[in-house]
């Protein structure tokens, strides 16, 4: 898969780019050294990524060119040009999803006792307990839609699996009307199957085809097939007119449901004709209609890929540690004053935040609690705490962002819960989307008011600390208290922000900051001093960076970069970016942190941050870019920083070309990022148990 870049800017196009990413993500599944449900597991992620993509990418170039915006971008290449080259992509991208799915993961599953049955190859036993469980469940849950002659339709839910069928009638205008069959919600997707197998299974879109005639005893189905569609979710309320912004964003929602089609995704079965029918229904193009050689929605074997009593066909997991730096049993305000303290999520635990947050709720001197809350998890112990807090008389104000995409609802019922404990709730800032990852709680204590901070690179969220990869900051270092509160204050109180001494704030400098890093390790190696730039990223796209980098590796700074998905930067060009690096790391974690190392004349500027080099991270969004002052966080990041450049057994290195070739630990000793840092946070707290084993330690009254 080739990339296409500027003659320009040189710079490679982010479409690509992502879709660079995701058959990296697939290749993981095609991997056959991996253990074979985590193969199942990466299949699942590049399908249920690319729904998000179709939903906002392509959604959103779609409205682009319905408002006549035909501005290209920075490679050049128009909105139409753009979705040609996704078409073509995602077409092959999709023939291997399914060549992997058919030819690779089925048989070893069906080996492993895990198969998949079709109609065709039930017993006459197994055929009747079908029909049965069609008779008494099914037939009552699914409802028949009928299509008019005029293609009127009720609503089709998006990326829901449906049964279109045609049907004969006595009609000699209209001999054939179709019909369609909804089989998501409340239905499962695999029905388990009494037999030989560890465990066999039979798709509901197979049982509901089997017995679809009875839905129209006296008309013949003369044919059926699965289909599913993708729709338009690239909908944004207009905050310059909104008087209510969570009334508004009810309506984006809503707006959701009935968008238009971006993508339809059909069985390979599905007839000529059927299919031109779907095709006219969903007004969607050729080129972006996707035959599926196997079942739809591969996102769906999310669910086989964790069943449980198959331990030997997973991956073993890597516990959570807590790091030897906190003690859950002792006050967590004395040990932040102590030194601050850094986390590598999911090495170590997520439970010090929540512990943090929780304390600072009981605490009787503690007196405000101010977060910013992005994405929360379902039942979020972080809403529990802040409502406990509320309860219990802390001041508590809380930023929560409800236009944070796909989990609008959820933020909105999180509101509301927040609302009602007497929390003070601040639905974002117009105009952009508070990103900031900040939890300041405010103490009273002998010698003052003391603040201390949580910063974050992810989400106050327990779930997905479990899976990304993300770095938490306690301190409680009075600069960055005071920057912290002046950022919080200015958000709250439509103020324009005071001057902050330490922290950098988006959309309100924080490019300009990273400019002047860059622009100095230019300078130092211009004149022959040391320099270098190392930066761990989600995604880098914006222009004015990858420029100022360029500039910096015709300088000669080494730059070594860490981009998991999107890159738009080419490296590896003489005359332009021959001292530029960039790796990509796919492993069983999300690699999530943003890690950004200068040199600065031997200083060591360290710092981590909620965004991603972008323009709409720095230009659309409220962010924070925080430096690391304590020597032992900024050795650990280091640390963290020199093993990921160092993987050569999961990362994959960024080509002139575009393409990206995996590392090969040919000749050297194997280095896997991620295995060596979970086990190096194991060693530590071992070690630490060691040395305390040693040591007679009186037991003391703790300390309120």
């Amino acid at each position: 898969m080739k990339n296409s870049k500027s003659p320009n800017n040189h710079m490679f196009n982010r479409e690509q780019s992502w879709l660079q990413f995701n058959q990296r993500v697939l290749g993981e599944a095609l991997d056959e050294s991996n253990v074979l449900l985590e193969r199942v597991k990466f299949l699942a992620i590049t399908a249920s990524n690319l729904d998000e993509f179709f939903m906002v990418r392509v959604g959103g170039l779609n409205i682009r060119i319905a408002q006549s915006n035909l501005k290209p971008d920075a490679c050049q290449l128009t909105p139409h040009q753009q979705l040609d080259l996704i078409s073509e992509q995602t077409h092959e991208m999709l023939a291997t999803q399914y060549t992997c799915f058919n030819h690779s993961l089925c048989p070893l599953l069906e080996n492993e006792g895990i198969k998949r049955l079709t109609i065709d190859d039930v017993s006459q036993e197994q055929h009747q307990r079908l029909s049965d469980l069609f008779d008494q469940d099914l037939f009552s849950v699914i409802s028949p839609l009928s299509v008019s002659s005029d293609g009127n339709l009720p609503l089709i839910g998006n990326q829901q699996l449906h049964l279109a069928l045609r049907i004969r009638q006595d009609d000699e205008q209209h001999p054939f009307r179709t019909a369609i069959l909804p089989i998501g919600g409340p239905t499962p997707r695999f029905i388990t199957v009494s037999a030989e197998e560890r465990h066999a299974f039979i798709l509901v879109e197979d049982v509901v085809a089997a017995f679809c005639q009875n839905y129209f005893p006296h008309e013949e189905v003369v044919d059926y097939a699965a289909f599913r569609i993708t729709r338009n979710a690239d909908m944004r309320v207009q905050e310059e007119v909104a008087a209510d912004l969570m009334e508004e964003m009810g309506h984006v929602l809503d707006e959701r449901k009935v968008s238009e089609c971006v993508r339809l995704e059909v069985a390979a079965s599905c007839s000529p004709e059927l299919l031109e029918s779907l095709q006219q229904l969903f007004a969607v193009p050729l080129g972006f209609t996707y035959s599926c050689d196997g079942p739809l929605d591969l996102k769906a074997w999310f669910q086989i890929a964790e069943m449980r009593g198959f331990e030997e066909l997973q991956i073993k997991p890597w516990p959570a540690v807590t790091p030897p730096q906190i003690d859950l049993g002792v006050n967590i305000f004395d040990q932040i004053k102590q030194n601050d303290i850094i986390l590598h999520h999911p090495f170590h635990s997520f439970d010090p935040v929540i512990a943090f947050l929780e304390t600072a709720a009981t605490d009787p001197h503690v007196l405000a609690i101010k977060q910013t809350l992005y994405r929360t998890s379902h039942q979020s112990p972080i809403i529990d705490a802040l409502v406990a807090a509320a309860e219990n008389g802390k001041s508590v104000t809380v930023i929560i962002e409800l236009k944070a995409r796909f989990d609008e609802a959820r933020n909105i019922v999180g509101a509301q819960r927040l609302e009602q404990a007497g929390v003070h709730v601040i639905y974002g800032v117009r105009g952009f989307k508070t990103h900031a990852k900040t939890l300041i709680v405010i103490r009273r204590e002998p010698q003052g008011i003391c603040r201390y901070i949580h910063f974050g690179t992810g989400n106050y969220n327990e779930a997905t600390a479990r899976l990304y990869t993300d770095i938490s900051l306690f301190t409680c270092d009075p600069v960055l208290g005071n920057d912290a509160i002046a950022f919080f204050n200015a958000v709250t109180g439509r103020t324009q922000p005071q001057r902050l001494d330490s922290l950098c704030m988006a959309p309100l400098g924080m490019r300009q900051r990273i400019l002047d890093l860059i622009a100095f390790e230019t300078k130092q190696a211009a004149t022959g001093k040391e320099s270098g730039i190392t930066a761990k990223l989600n995604s880098l796209v914006d222009p004015q960076i990858i420029k100022a980098l360029y500039n910096a590796s015709l300088a000669g700074v080494k730059i070594e970069l860490n981009v998991r998905g999107v890159c738009c930067l080419q490296p590896n060009v003489a005359g332009q970016s021959e001292n530029i690096r960039v790796i990509s790391i796919i492993d069983r974690l999300l690699e999530h942190s943003r890690i950004m190392h200068f040199v600065h004349a031997g200083e060591q500027r360290i710092f981590i941050s909620s965004a991603d080099w972008m323009p709409r991270n720095l230009d659309r969004r409220v962010e924070l870019l925080v430096p690391v002052h304590s020597q032992s966080c900024k050795d650990f990041l280091l640390d963290s920083l020199r093993s990921n450049m160092a993987d050569n057994q999961n990362s994959h290195e960024l080509q002139s070309t575009g393409n990206y070739k995996r590392i090969s630990a040919e000749g050297v000793t194997p280095h896997r990022s991620q295995q060596f840092l979970h086990q190096q946070a194991c060693d530590s707290v071992k070690q630490a148990q060691q040395t305390q084993s040693a040591n007679f330690v009186p037991h003391q009254r703790m300390k309120s």
